[in-house]
Order: C-alpha cells, then structure tokens, then sequence
C-alpha cells in the first residue's frame, strides 16, 4: 500500500511540475559537467517547498525551466542525483540566466538577468565581511577566556555586540536605498527578524507601493504586526 501511495505522490508531482511550460519567468540554466538527471524548479509556497516545473535531462544541452511570477521571491533549483544541496536565486519577471559546475553545484552558480539578484549578492558581500570580522572576534574572546583574561574577553564582547549593530544598521540602510526592489522586505525578514522592532518598522515605512503588495512586502507587514501584538500582550 506504501509502494501505491508512493507511486501516486511520484506522478502528481510530475504533474504538477510539467505545468509551467510557458510561464512569465524563463530560468535557462547551463550545467558543466552534467548529463543525465532531473533538474526541478522550486519555491516555498505555505511554508513548504514545492516544485513547479522540472526537467529530465538526457544529453540535453538547452535547459529552460519557466513558472509565473506575481511577485519576486526566492526560488531554487534541485538536482536529484544531489541531495540536500540547491542553487537559490532571486526569481522575476523576465529571462534568467543560471551557469554552474557540477562538481560544485551551489557554490559555483552565477546567475545573471535579475536586479534584486543582483543586490542580494551585493548585500551578500557586505554581509561576510561582517561575519568574518564576528569570527575573528570570536577566536579572540575565547583565547582571551582561555588564559583566564576577563577584562580583554569582557571587552571583547562589547566589539561583537558592536558589530552586530553595525551590521543591522549597514542592512537597514542598503534595504532602505533600494525599497523599491522587494530584496528589501526579504532582507527584512531573513537579516533583522531579531532586531529592534524599530529598524524593521523604518523599512516597512519606507517600501513603494509596489513593494508593500508584493508577497515580502505583506509578509513583512504581517510580521511586524505579530510582534507589536505579542509586545502589548
């Protein structure tokens, strides 16, 4: 009965992922190194991910993978032969361009044609540069434990938590000059989820209309919502 249901679930979701065959959203994707497998489009949808087209790969050169877009979200792409490991990008109307090696599936993709992409790889950037500099700080303050030095370990921890800040306030910033792209609200929600209310509400406030409508933008606001509710409770 297992292997039935099995079966079952197997061909509702190819079904269900050959459906988007001309979507406003056309990813062609270009894999070193690969061959045959199956390669899925996916996406979270009710907090679950899903996978909205897909392709069997048999010595094909030309992959393209479509879905229609409302509005810009995160989307990823899945390799059956690679388990656990996805490319995730920027998803928008429009031609997508992903190029990547097999061997380093993730790690090596370069995707061109979307602009909030294109910021969220900027803010990237920024971003590990804070970390780095919080790992350093890390190493220091348990040497610092290690020979028993209180004062340097205590001081020490006053630069991490001043970097954290830092690091809101640069995502604050960056989220603020660019409210007009919904990187902006995602941002939001996945950087400054445990930040001062206020740094998520100065970039609720800031968003276009456009944006405030578009799936982070409401997710944002729901969010904030949530938290000045919790806080009166």
């Amino acid at each position: 009965m297992k292997k039935i249901f099995g079966f079952l679930a197997i061909v509702a979701l190819l079904v269900s992922c050959n459906k988007n065959e001309h979507g406003n959203m056309v990813v062609k994707v270009t894999i070193d190194g690969l061959k045959k497998g199956t390669l899925y489009l996916q996406k979270v949808k009710d907090t679950a991910l899903v996978s909205v087209d897909s392709i069997q790969l048999d010595g094909k050169t030309e992959i393209v993978l479509s879905d229609d877009v409302e509005s810009p979200e995160i989307y990823f792409l899945a390799l059956d032969k690679i388990a656990g490991e996805r490319i995730s990008f920027f998803g928008e109307k429009g031609e997508i361009a992903v190029n990547a090696k097999l061997e380093k599936f993730a790690t090596s993709a370069k995707i061109t044609g979307s602009v909030n992409q294109d910021l969220l790889e900027e803010h990237k950037a920024m971003a590990q540069k804070f970390n780095g500099k919080k790992l350093d700080l890390v190493v220091e303050k348990f040497n610092a434990y290690k020979i028993n030095d209180t004062a340097l370990a205590s001081k020490l921890e006053q630069d991490e938590k001043s970097l954290i800040r830092r690091k809101y306030y640069y995502t604050t910033n960056f989220a603020v000059v660019n409210a007009s792209h919904e990187v902006a609200p995602y941002l939001a929600l996945t950087e400054l989820y445990d930040a001062n209310i206020r740094l998520l509400d100065t970039i609720n406030n800031s968003l276009s209309k456009e944006v405030k409508t578009s799936k982070y933008g409401k997710e944002l606001e729901k969010y904030i919502k949530e938290i000045k509710t919790a806080e009166k409770e």
